[in-house]
């Protein structure tokens, strides 16, 4: 009875070993397949990656370039001649070629202010890069359109906004020259005591609260 059973094991042993031979030469290429892609997928994404830290270092070496130029109508054509690639490149390029033409003597400020308020109005815009063109605007006289220029200083001044130091400094500057002195004060204090406010701002506002004839301690 062993020797037969030892039989009967050994004929199923040989029946498996028969039917996994069987398996793999039917779908053995399955794993083969899903190596190689795995393979390949980490290597296009390792050559991907090496392709944008090379397009991103040569925007980066050409800006710097740009910027390195003698005077400021050098560096606006220098910039002008920048290559970008994708969305976040030519962001950076229009708020450095904008603030040429803001820092500069000339420059066509209407151009670039609409450079600007495109760059801010553009969908899915990264709420920094958009709250910069603004600020960049109203540095630039603003809009326009005084209702706009309220609406866009409310949105940077915001609690949490970015810049919402400068944009309180804007909101006190547009009530001074509307002889609004009382909202000019609330908003310089305001500006004074936010933590996040920066040294130079605070100066600038306790200077002008001196200039409203307003002590800057509000004790």
């Amino acid at each position: 009875m062993s020797n037969q059973e030892s039989f009967i094991d050994e004929v199923t042993e040989e029946v498996r070993r028969d039917r996994l031979y069987g398996l793999f030469r039917r779908w053995g290429w399955v794993p083969a397949l899903a190596v190689v892609a795995i393979v390949g997928g980490t290597a296009w994404n390792e050559w991907q990656k090496s392709q944008e830290s090379q397009r991103a270092q040569g925007f980066g070496d050409a800006v710097l370039s740009a910027l390195s130029a003698s005077d400021m109508e050098a560096r606006r054509a220098a910039l002008a001649d920048v290559p970008t690639s994708g969305e976040d490149q030519s962001t950076i390029k229009t708020l450095l070629t904008t603030t040429a033409v803001q820092s500069g003597d000339a420059g066509d400020t209407t151009a670039a202010r609409d450079a600007l308020l495109a760059l801010a109005d553009r969908p899915g815009q990264d709420a920094v890069y958009r709250h910069l063109a603004l600020i960049k605007v109203m540095g630039l006289g603003g809009t326009g359109d005084v209702a706009r220029d309220g609406a866009i200083l409310d949105e940077l001044a915001a609690p949490g906004a970015p810049f919402r130091g400068l944009a309180l400094e804007q909101q006190a500057l547009a009530a001074i020259r509307a002889d609004d002195v009382a909202t000019a004060v609330t908003l310089l204090r305001v500006l004074s005591e936010d933590a996040e406010t920066t040294q130079s701002l605070r100066s600038r506002a306790a200077q002008l609260m001196v200039a409203l004839g307003v002590s800057p301690d509000p004790a």
